[in-house]
């Protein structure tokens, strides 16, 4: 199915914005203490809609059923007896029945390469089914685990589509070659297209290429626009991966994917639905407080453009009831994983650290960074037990690449002084500059805009591909008067794992000439016109 094109990639609902305007995761007894008779009561989640009996069993490679395992329709959650077995009560309206699968087993997978822990709800004459989920134990265990996190790949036409395949995804498959068979998987975290829906198998072939299971999120660009529901607007995405909101674990991290676009026929607001959240509470229930759970989202839950964009901020930008998740999420040190913004920032709110990602597509194909300056790119979050550490991978560098540092005179508000972009940065990290090997001092933090996202977007005419696209502000810039007489000059960064990223200021051609040296598929193939093709 083709969806409605959008005139900009993130459009306030209600209409698209003008080019300007725009700117402006408990098991054995413990579990099977929670289960529930099977009956309807009247404070149960039910909706209207034909009722459907689900049973099934989880089993193991032996054929040995495993208890206590949370089934889920999205609504409910149920557990597996001590035989693996289990019954729901559920309805049409329901679209799936998921697993919320446990650790210490493979994530099964579809041919495509994506996640399967799913079952459609599809039921017989007389409004049954049979859902059956077969697990294999990994053998080397996933304690310790990787995570790969995709946002925004959203391609449009087959240019873009070239450039994923032959730039992120090699990128993304040599890391995790590099692993030395470490348990990954990764989560797409929406927006996968740009509204052509039927580029998803392209997208599933991605996933299949990288060589690790992906999950996936549900975004604004992942709809189809034509549907006068939200719920039909999601319809062709479910064909493909299944339930919009499920859970799972990984080691000692309880994973929660929710879906938090909401489209009410002419456009979308950012907001999670009572149903969900419902949900949330049910699963949650059987995780102890104080553990690690780590959700991932489209829209942005919490940010910082009321203050960026001069408060200007439309409903599509960030979620309208956060509170609400804040307050299930607080007894747990959590972390909320979204995309959307084409951005990278972090918001900690008490034990809740949010990480807003930078895309994979850039500025949306048309350059190798986003708006704020961030190289377009991917998460890599390591997992030890419930310790949590990340770094942005910037596609076509390596591993060190975290910051890019220009000399006097480039930024226009600030020409006598350096300026670096650090696009991981958070509060708890040190950002220090030093001259002819004399430590300096620390540098100051400020807003502003990225000295090579205003070379490369700002005007009229750029960027070719994307004449929207404007540079926005973001605060990890950092400024220092440094003194031009210094025979050399370095930038110090040391981040909140104490690794130590440093880099020297480099003139506007030589970061320029590394870009391209980084992407040379993205000048080699770009259609002149800046037309699909």
């Amino acid at each position: 199915m083709r969806s409605c094109p959008s005139t900009d990639p993130i459009d306030e609902p209600g209409g698209g914005l003008g080019r300007r305007e725009f700117l402006g995761a408990a098991a054995g007894g413990a579990a099977a203490a929670l289960l529930r008779p099977l009956s309807l009561s009247a404070d149960s989640p039910r909706v209207a809609g034909e009722t459907v009996r689900v049973r099934g069993v989880v089993r193991d490679e032996a054929g040995r059923g495993l208890g206590g395992l949370a089934v889920s329709d999205g609504l409910q959650v149920e557990f597996t007896d001590e035989e693996g077995r289990y019954e729901l009560l559920t309805n049409t309206r329901s679209t799936h029945v998921h697993l919320s699968l446990p650790p210490g087993y493979r994530i099964p997978m579809n041919p495509e390469g994506t996640a399967r822990f799913y079952e459609p709800i599809r039921p017989d004459a007389r409004g049954e089914m049979e859902a059956v989920f077969d697990l294999e134990r990994d053998p080397a265990g996933d304690r310790g685990h990787v995570l790969l996190l995709l946002a925004d790949p959203q391609t449009e036409d087959d240019y873009e589509m070239t450039l994923f395949h032959e730039e992120t995804v090699p990128d993304a498959r040599a890391v995790v070659e590099g692993l030395g068979g470490a348990h990954a998987f990764g989560i797409g975290c929406g927006d996968l297209m740009f509204d052509d829906l039927t580029m998803f198998p392209d997208y599933e072939r991605a996933c299949r290429r990288i060589g690790v299971p992906f999950f996936q999120v549900l975004g604004n660009h992942d709809l189809d626009l034509e549907a006068r529901t939200t719920e039909a607007a999601s319809a062709v995405y479910r064909e493909h991966f299944g339930p919009e909101h499920f859970s799972f674990d990984r080691g000692e991290v309880h994973y929660v994917v929710l879906n938090n676009v909401f489209w009410h026929g002419r456009g979308y607001v950012g907001y999670i639905s009572d149903a969900q959240l419902q949900w949330l509470r049910r699963d949650l229930a059987r995780i102890e407080p104080g553990r690690t759970v780590i959700v991932a989202i489209h829209i942005p839950v919490g940010n910082t453009m009321d203050r960026r964009l001069d408060g200007n901020v439309p409903v599509g930008f960030t979620t309208q009831n956060r509170e609400a998740l804040y307050e299930v999420l607080a007894p747990y040190q959590a972390y909320i994983l979204s995309g959307h913004m084409h951005e990278k920032e972090h918001i900690i709110e008490g034990s809740i650290h949010e990480q807003v990602n930078g895309a994979v597509c850039g500025a949306w194909w048309s350059g190798p960074i986003c708006w704020d300056g961030t190289p377009n790119g991917y998460g890599i979050f390591h997992i030890r037990g419930e310790e949590v550490s990340w770094q942005y991978k910037s596609v076509g560098y390596d591993l060190d690449h975290q910051m890019r540092v220009y000399p006097h005179g480039i930024h226009p508000e600030r020409p006598d002084e350096i300026v670096a972009n650090i696009w991981d940065w958070d509060p708890s990290w040190e950002v220090v500059w030093y001259e002819d090997g004399e430590r300096r001092g620390p540098m100051r933090q400020e807003m502003g805009l990225d000295p090579l996202s205003i070379e490369l977007h700002q005007g009229g005419d750029r960027p070719e591909r994307r004449r929207w696209v404007e540079p926005r502000n973001t605060d990890h810039l950092f400024f220092a008067p440094a003194s031009r007489a210094a025979g050399e000059i370095v930038v110090e960064a040391r981040d909140r794992f104490g690794r130590l990223h440093t880099a020297r200021p480099l003139p506007m051609a030589e970061h320029q000439a590394r870009l391209e040296a980084a992407h040379p598929l993205s000048t080699a193939l770009r259609p002149s016109s800046g037309a699909r093709v």
